[in-house]
Formats: C-alpha cells, sequence, structure tokens
C-alpha cells in the first residue's frame, strides 16, 4: 500500500516554519531561515512573500520559497536593444509587464529547493510534482498567469527537467555562479595557481592598496546611508537590475545573520569608498553584494583588492570555497573561477501568450549579451 501524499501548505511568512525545519532541508547552506527572515524585514519593495511545504506529520519534508510580483519582459535585455524595448514599454505597459510567480527569490544565489534528509530520492519527483500543483494553485489565485523558476542550479536540474519540462516550462540560461577553490594557509598558495601574466598584473594593481584602509563588520547600524549611496552609484552603473533594494536591507541582512554575515569596509581618506556584504560556513564564503565609488575604483583598483582581501579571509580560515556572485565573468575566469550554471524555467498558463513568451525568450536570453554566458551553455549543451 502506497503512503499517503504529503499535505502542501502556503504560507505567508517563514516565520510559521521553524528555523530548525527549514534548516535541516538546506544543510550548510548560507542562506537558510535567517537570510529569508532578512528579506521579509528589508527586502526589495514590489514584492510579495509564500513559502510552500509539504507536511508529514505535521512536518515539512519538502520546502521552497516563492515570490509574487510585477515583471518587466525586457528586465535582461541589454545594449542598443534596451532602447527599443524601453520605448515599448512606455507606450505599451501592459504588454511589456506581467503578474509574475516565480519559485526562488530574487535575492537569494540560486532557487532554493529542499527536502528533508530522510526524503529519498526516488520520492523526490512526485513531492516536486505535487509542490509544483500548489504552486500553480498559488499563481491562479494571485492572478500570475506567468509562471517561473529563477536560477535552478546545475545540480538540480535533472530533477526540474524530469518533472517541470513535461508541464511545459521552457528552460533558458540564468546568470552562473563564480566559484573559485581556495588553497589554505596564505594568500600566496592561491596566487602560485594563477599564470605568470596574471600574477604579475595583479601585483600591479595592488600598489595601490596603500592608500586604502579595510575594515570587516558585523554591524552598519551608523552607516547605513554611506552603503545605500555605494550601492545606488553601483546600481546606476549596471545595465542589469532585477531587484532594488532598499538603504536598510544591509544592516538588516546583517542583525539577523551575524557573524555568519560580514561586511568589509574600504576606506580612502577617511571615506568610504566600497563595501562588500558576505555571508559564510565553515565551508563557504558567498560574496552577496559589492558597493563601490566609482571615481575611486580605477585609483585604487577596489575590485582586485576586494578580491584578494576575500580569497585571503578564506585561505587563512580553511574555507574551502568562495562563491563571486553572478557579474564580472571576464575577469573572475582569469582569476581561477569556474563558472557553475544556473536556469531560468517559464511558461504561461494562455497558450497563445506562452508562444509570444518562447519567441520572446530568443530574444531576451542572457548569452545573447554575454560572451562568457554564451560560452558556458555551449559546454552544456
Amino acid at each position: 500500500m502506497r503512503p499517503p501524499s504529503p499535505a502542501a501548505v502556503v504560507y505567508a511568512s517563514i516565520e510559521a516554519i521553524s528555523a530548525a525545519a527549514w534548516d535541516r532541508c538546506f544543510p550548510g547552506d548560507p542562506e537558510g531561515w535567517a537570510f529569508y527572515r532578512a528579506v521579509e524585514d528589508a527586502g526589495p519593495p514590489g514584492f510579495e512573500w509564500r513559502y510552500i511545504a509539504l507536511l508529514e506529520d505535521g512536518q515539512p519534508v519538502a520546502v521552497a520559497p516563492v515570490f509574487l510580483t510585477r515583471y518587466r519582459l525586457d528586465t535582461t535585455v541589454q545594449g542598443p536593444l534596451r532602447r527599443i524595448t524601453e520605448a515599448l514599454a512606455r507606450t505599451l505597459p501592459r504588454l511589456m509587464t506581467l503578474n509574475l510567480a516565480a519559485l526562488g527569490s530574487p535575492v537569494a544565489e540560486q532557487c532554493h529547493l529542499g527536502f528533508a534528509p530522510e526524503v529519498a530520492e526516488e520520492r523526490k519527483p512526485a513531492m516536486l510534482d505535487q509542490l509544483l500543483d500548489a504552486f500553480e494553485d498559488l499563481a491562479a489565485a494571485e492572478s500570475c498567469g506567468l509562471m517561473a523558476v529563477k536560477d535552478a542550479s546545475e545540480a538540480d536540474m535533472p530533477l526540474w527537467r524530469s518533472v517541470a519540462a513535461g508541464r511545459g516550462y521552457q528552460a533558458m540560461p540564468g546568470l552562473p555562479t563564480g566559484v573559485l577553490k581556495v588553497p589554505p594557509g596564505r594568500l600566496d598558495a592561491y596566487l602560485a595557481t594563477l599564470s605568470r601574466a596574471t600574477r604579475k598584473d595583479l601585483k600591479r594593481k595592488l600598489r595601490a592598496r596603500e592608500g586604502v584602509r579595510v575594515e570587516r563588520r558585523h554591524a552598519i547600524d551608523d552607516l547605513v546611508a554611506e552603503v545605500a549611496a555605494l550601492y545606488e552609484e553601483t546600481v546606476a552603473n549596471s545595465e542589469l537590475q532585477f531587484e532594488h533594494l532598499p538603504p536598510d536591507y544591509f544592516a538588516a541582512v546583517l542583525r539577523r545573520l551575524a557573524p555568519a554575515a560580514s561586511m568589509a569596509l574600504y576606506w580612502a581618506d577617511e571615506r568610504l569608498v566600497a563595501f562588500n556584504l558576505m555571508i559564510e560556513t565553515p565551508t563557504r564564503l558567498v560574496d552577496k553584494y559589492v558597493g563601490m565609488h566609482y571615481p575611486a575604483v580605477r585609483r585604487y583598483n577596489l575590485y582586485y583588492l576586494s578580491w584578494l582581501e576575500n580569497v585571503a579571509y578564506c585561505a587563512e580560515r580553511g574555507i574551502g570555497t568562495y562563491q563571486s556572485g553572478q557579474a564580472f565573468y571576464g575577469p573572475k575566469l582569469r582569476l581561477g573561477c569556474r563558472l557553475s550554471p544556473n536556469w531560468l524555467m517559464f511558461r504561461h498558463r494562455r497558450p497563445a501568450l506562452n508562444a509570444t513568451l518562447r519567441l520572446v525568450a530568443k530574444l531576451v536570453r542572457l548569452d545573447r549579451f554575454d560572451p562568457e554566458i554564451a560560452r558556458l551553455m555551449e559546454e552544456h549543451a
């Protein structure tokens, strides 16, 4: 006799699930219950949060976060094509912006699909199918015609493809995650893994570090305005932006996650010129956000300085993996990173719109705008 299916429940706050119950579905993940609670505290405006859980004997055996928002179809478009889509958005806003329900989070590194440790592998497809039933019912109740999975990891894609593809979800490349394996000990061990030309270039760039003071903190309540200003400056210089974080977001994450979360502050002439928010576990350092004062970036080579500071931090503490975020892929590859693919999956409940969106997806795929993502997709074709 087959055991009864778990009960599917949708919650409006992660507070409805205990931290222990959520985190046991994601052992060792830096972005656990406390991270999602911080997002509820001070997450980006324009989003609503939901959490789906499958319960057995009242305990979660499978969980996933969900967000609801109004989504611009040209969010991933860059370059000259962006000017065309901006004009379309002004003249036909209802055509370019849709109600979206998505599994994942706009501020997480990957879509967190988690199962309790006792769940056998052979049960996971049926449980994901049941979770998707609950998700699609939620999307319908919230009048979201567009449904998506944001940043499914390469490791999870066999499961997603086995279940979601049969439901009509279309996969397309997301932003990859940069991962660096860090040798323990001193920074020299890492530098020895690089080419001679790269080592020479780094040494030249780091001559400017004498004018910079680095401070690490677990709280920045006295610097909220300064950090927010650097974040806004960085956003203004970025072509690709999905979410927009409010001023108190960084302080809220530190309050919820310290001591696992910390911020490196870079000072020059007593002025804050850069920050770097990180979350760590004993085995992984996740580089979440960077903000920089752009006139100081070239003068002090802040990107490379912060990179080496983080690698040295990992090496000295025996943290074997430095996860360096979703941007600047060319320099990261030169500095020894490998890229791990993430995937977007989507479908619209209206067949005609779904067919149209499949055509649109070919124009807005990220690998059309970034050569490193294009090469990565060729490798995983």
